[in-house]
């Protein structure tokens, strides 16, 4: 029998696991100018995002890493996505892995009052475009986003998404 996949918040125990499953999709397979050193937030998950109000999920199969998704709480009731990576041999809606990941983000965000969800991407990631307006995301100017949002260098492309908390 296949085993079920498992969602889970993961900790500084999994930054090796997480590394070796986000860098090669950056850098190889769609070439993004990032390195390890421009991500010290891969290399201390605990200080970046749990410490923070934030979480960090993991999607494993058969123990191995196959997505990751963050919520960095930035304040302001605002959450921003963080590495949401899914590896190539589970993406698509065979496997529903992206949209599993980021149901658990936002579920966490509406118990924990965030109602606004930024994020950045690059603008190459047609794919990733194409599901985040699946999921209600608007594509906002850089010029929109607050001046606590955390950019990378590397993003060109961002979104924003209204949530609505049980109380509001």
């Amino acid at each position: 029998m296949e085993a079920q996949i498992v969602i889970k918040p993961v900790n500084n125990q999994h930054c090796d696991q997480v590394i070796s499953l986000i860098l090669p999709i950056q850098q190889i397979e769609f070439k993004i100018p990032v390195t390890l050193e421009g991500q010290p937030d891969l290399l201390d998950i605990e200080k970046y995002y749990d410490q923070q109000g934030g979480c960090f999920w993991a999607a494993f199969h058969n123990e191995e890493l196959i997505g990751t998704i963050a919520l960095m709480n930035v304040g302001h009731q605002t959450g921003v996505i963080r590495k949401m990576f899914v590896k190539k041999e589970y993406r698509g809606r065979e496997y529903g892995i992206a949209n599993q990941l980021l149901q658990i983000l936002l579920e966490y965000s509406r118990a924990h009052h965030i109602t606004d969800i930024l994020l950045g991407t690059v603008d190459m990631l047609k794919a990733a475009h194409r599901f985040y307006e699946k999921n209600d995301f608007k594509e906002i100017e850089v010029q929109s986003l607050p001046e606590y949002f955390p950019r990378m260098p590397a993003d060109n492309k961002f979104y924003h998404l209204a949530l609505y908390t049980q109380d509001a």
